[in-house]
């Protein structure tokens, strides 16, 4: 464990992009509670003196948002004594293979083609609207449960940064967090001692040449203009936050304010 990390944030081998998301304002003046919601990485990965650290932290609940394919490719999260996991898969396995197939594997020419001239950020923009509009029961689940009593509440996709991104920024959304702390601490995920590691095939100087990591760069940064086009979409879809919780989360006002009681300060 030799990474630099912020004196309050912990040193983990085999976990990436792990934060406390406590601290955070709300529009009327209170905070997010610390201890209480947590965002990182996959857990398949994680060591002893990890897993030590996460069963400190008294965890109700681990919502695993990775679907068949990331936990065939990754490996399951490390059993945690007394934490119950849920697996909401947020993408379907079937979804991209091809495409994550060709990050790994293909030539420049072909990256050239599926990811140049903005289609990799097109692409994330595109899954972010996607999961918004097409998971609204998967998020919903979330809600109530941690409305109901899973919390404190652990939540991770395989890099933390999308699904585990998105599904942070609905519950923080719900609470009544500032729009802008939302996409601030989004943008933790760019920090070099979070961010996912690349993975290519090959050990060739060629396999991650300048000119690859640019093209993959979109598909592994977290940009505000991929958080915003989810807000865009609930405004488009749904006409605000509000009715968003209210319609396609099933989230009443008094589940809401349990919620809040839960999280805030």
């Amino acid at each position: 464990m030799t990474q630099q990390v912020p004196s309050t944030e912990p040193e983990l081998a085999g976990v990436r992009n792990f934060r406390d998301v406590g601290g955070l304002p709300t529009t009327d003046g209170r905070r997010v509670k610390h201890g209480r919601l947590f965002r990182s990485g996959h857990l398949a990965h994680a060591t002893e003196e990890d897993a030590a650290f996460l069963s400190s932290l008294g965890l109700h609940t681990i919502f695993d948002f990775r679907n068949a394919s990331d936990q065939k490719l990754e490996g399951p999260d490390v059993e945690l004594p007394g934490v119950r996991n849920m697996n909401l898969p947020l993408t379907d396995p079937a979804d991209g293979s091809e495409f994550w197939k060709m990050v790994r594997d293909g030539e420049i020419d072909q990256l050239r083609s599926i990811l140049a001239d903005g289609k990799a950020a097109n692409r994330m923009i595109t899954s972010y609207r996607t999961i918004i509009k097409e998971r609204t029961a998967e998020h919903s689940q979330v809600l109530h449960a941690m409305a109901e009593e899973s919390v404190p509440a652990l939540m991770h996709c395989a890099a933390g940064k999308d699904r585990a991104g998105l599904s942070i920024a609905v519950t923080l959304l719900a609470v009544g967090v500032e729009r802008d702390a939302i996409v601030a601490d989004y943008l933790e995920s760019n920090a070099k001692h979070r961010r996912y590691k690349v993975h290519r095939n090959g050990s060739s100087a060629s396999a991650y040449s300048p000119e690859v990591m640019e093209l993959l760069s979109p598909l592994f940064d977290a940009r505000a203009e991929y958080l915003t086009a989810a807000f865009e979409t609930i405004e488009e879809t749904w006409g605000g936050v509000d009715p968003y919780l209210e319609r396609a989360l099933r989230i009443t006002p008094e589940l809401r304010e349990r919620l809040r009681e839960r999280l805030l300060d």
